[in-house]
């Protein structure tokens, strides 16, 4: 199974970098850990549309599940059934949004495991035919960056970067309007919740950015960037919440 997964992902991974390091003048490979993560971005990019246009699409619906839990307080089955069902109306599913996480997650252990060792001469073993060796890597970012050991700095911009991206998905408090209703009281779980993850993703960012090569946190805050450039793409168009709610008194 660990030869498969380094067949199928780490070597063709390594081999990428080591081509972009290669063609890229001044053979930065900070650059090149840049270019790939671009790379690998735009070919997630239609899952993560599919997940962000769900999770909007789940926005844009909220109103009418605060109505749904206002009109079922007192029946949770009857509730299941009624948001399941809107569900299905909307064409909108819950769980959309794990698909590019879990498809993310084995490319980011394969790109770990490049950058862990793709950085010692014996790595180059693994290049096919037509990628060029260059001899050595030189693992200097910019000149004074090495990415081969922990970065401070990378690890606190990846958490700075963070901290915009969780914001941009944080959920709101329910509007006045509707927040002392018995429906609302699970979104205000849910947003305190979220609030609590605006400040406990980027820490968390850090605290493991510091511990693993700076080639890495590299990726992590250009993955991050390139994250926050496609949402704002999709959530461009924003919903009047406020004018949802006062529909949703108004009944």
């Amino acid at each position: 199974m660990v030869n498969i997964f380094h067949l199928v992902l780490v070597q063709p991974i390594f081999n990428l970098l080591v081509f972009l390091y290669n063609v890229i003048p001044g053979s930065d490979i900070g650059f090149a850990i840049i270019l790939l993560t671009i790379l690998i971005k735009l070919l997630l990019w239609p899952f993560m549309n599919v997940s962000l246009k769900s999770q909007k699409a789940l926005q844009d619906i909220q109103p009418k599940i605060e109505e749904l839990k206002v009109k079922h307080k007192d029946d949770k089955e009857g509730l299941a059934k009624a948001m399941m069902a809107l569900y299905q109306t909307e064409k909108v599913s819950p769980f959309s949004s794990c698909l590019p996480l879990l498809i993310q997650f084995p490319i980011l252990i394969a790109l770990y495991e490049v950058l862990l060792q793709g950085f010692k001469p014996e790595a180059l073993n693994q290049l096919y035919a037509f990628v060029p060796n260059p001899g050595v890597i030189n693992n200097i970012f910019l000149g004074f960056m090495d990415l081969a050991v922990p970065s401070i700095a990378l690890a606190v911009i990846a958490g700075i970067f963070q901290f915009f991206q969780t914001k941009m998905l944080m959920s709101k408090q329910p509007p006045k309007q509707v927040s002392k209703t018995p429906g609302a009281k699970d979104e205000s779980m849910l947003a305190s919740m979220n609030k609590s993850m605006l400040y406990f993703m980027p820490v968390m960012t850090v605290i493991i950015g510091i511990n693993l090569p700076g080639g890495l946190a590299l990726y992590w805050v250009t993955v991050t960037i390139v994250s926050i450039i496609q949402q704002v793409i999709v959530f461009k168009k924003k919903p009047d919440s406020a004018g949802d709610a006062q529909k949703l008194v108004a009944k």
